[in-house]
């Protein structure tokens, strides 16, 4: 099989100006990083003037207070891994398919304020970020950090595990069972199984470790609900998938050793001279309509005021407290709060957050609860 898959990979044109592009884009986008980067909740649309410092309510797991400068710093040694290894997979064979769904599943983070605004996915305001009133990265509750550059791995990640398995499978079984007939439809379950299992682990360590907060979950199937460490279980692990999916679908090789993407990448007779961009503009299309599904189905629980567990309490005092419908409010939070971006309609309400009355001093999240 490796032999049949070399000799169909793709090879892009000569002098590979399709690598060399995204080199110099990367460097581009590292320069533009380091000029603009910052950390704490610097905006007046954000920042909390009445607190001074990063106090936190809240203790993190183990009781250790460095973990996000730790996020930071992993996230940074798992990018430079992952470029070494793509670079060299690159020069071994040109093309390869693994290679353009790390680009296609890295550039897909341009959505990543809209995907933060709509399951109210709050970060930590001392994360390095871009600024917080940019045009888009103003989507984001708070702040839209860097370390999501990680994707690659968090969305391709678990079709490795899922794609042995299936081998595995595949090798006892006669060719007329389901795993041969159907590679495609068992490939999915189980990048669903693997992926639902990879979400649950890795996001709930991120939240106990205070990297960000789901500031708001609807109640039914999550868990720890109305705590800081709230997670909407059913939802997220099971929404998530819907990326997970196509990234590892596209990149199954068949008999042919073609993968998928490849196939579909034929169809497109503008782009036959540069097979390799052809790959990567397929990959990047379909995974961006499969995050807009994400999105949308959170959005949906966004306007239908369905997720009215808020998480108590407020973990970033020297931010102001996102509460686009009020529900912080009505649980007595303290505030100052903000309502963000797409506060009216996008979140089923006209006329924007609800004008409440001073916080109900008996709320979940009033003075000596919580």
């Amino acid at each position: 099989m490796s032999a049949n898959n070399a000799a169909h990979t793709v090879t892009p044109e000569k002098g590979s100006p399709f690598v060399s592009a995204w080199f110099w884009i990367c460097l581009a986008l590292i320069g533009v990083i380091a000029w603009f980067a910052r950390t704490g909740a610097v905006s007046p649309r954000i920042a909390n003037a009445a607190v001074s410092g990063a106090p936190r309510p809240v203790e993190y797991l183990l009781g250790w207070t460095h973990w996000f400068q730790f996020n930071q710093i992993m996230t940074v040694v798992m990018m430079l891994a992952l470029t070494i290894a793509c670079m060299r997979a690159w020069q071994r064979r040109p093309g390869h398919p693994y290679v353009l769904m790390v680009i296609a599943a890295t550039a897909i983070v341009w959505q990543d304020p809209i995907m933060n605004w709509s399951p109210y996915a709050v970060y930590d305001p001392r994360l390095w970020h871009w600024p917080e009133d940019w045009p888009l990265a103003n989507l984001s509750p708070t702040v839209e950090p860097f370390v999501v550059i990680g994707y690659a791995t968090f969305y391709f990640g678990p079709f490795f595990p899922a794609n042995w398995t299936l081998r595995r499978l595949q090798a006892g079984r006669p060719m007329d069972s389901f795993v041969w007939r159907h590679p495609l439809l068992s490939l999915a379950a189980l990048i669903f199984l693997f992926g639902f299992l990879i979400d649950v682990m890795l996001e709930v360590t991120m939240i106990w470790t205070g990297l960000y907060i789901y500031s708001q979950v609807v109640p039914f199937g999550s868990i720890f609900v109305g705590t800081p460490f709230q997670f909407p279980l059913i939802w997220e692990s099971s929404l998530v998938t819907l990326v997970m999916i196509p990234a590892g679908i596209l990149c199954y090789r068949d008999d042919t050793g073609r993968s998928q993407a490849e196939k579909l990448a034929q169809r497109l007779r503008l782009f036959r001279a540069r097979p390799a961009l052809a790959t990567f503009l397929v990959m990047f299309a379909i995974l961006n309509l499969a995050y807009f599904m994400y999105g949308g189905a959170f959005a949906l629980m966004k306007a239908g005021h369905f997720s009215t567990s808020v998480a108590c309490p407020w973990p970033y005092p020297e931010a102001k407290v996102y509460d686009p419908q009020g529900y912080y409010e009505r649980d007595g939070q303290v505030g100052p709060f903000f309502a963000g971006e797409w506060s009216t309609w996008a979140s089923g309400q006209a006329d924007g957050r609800p004008a409440l009355n001073a916080p109900v001093p008996a709320g979940r999240c009033g003075a000596g609860h919580g």
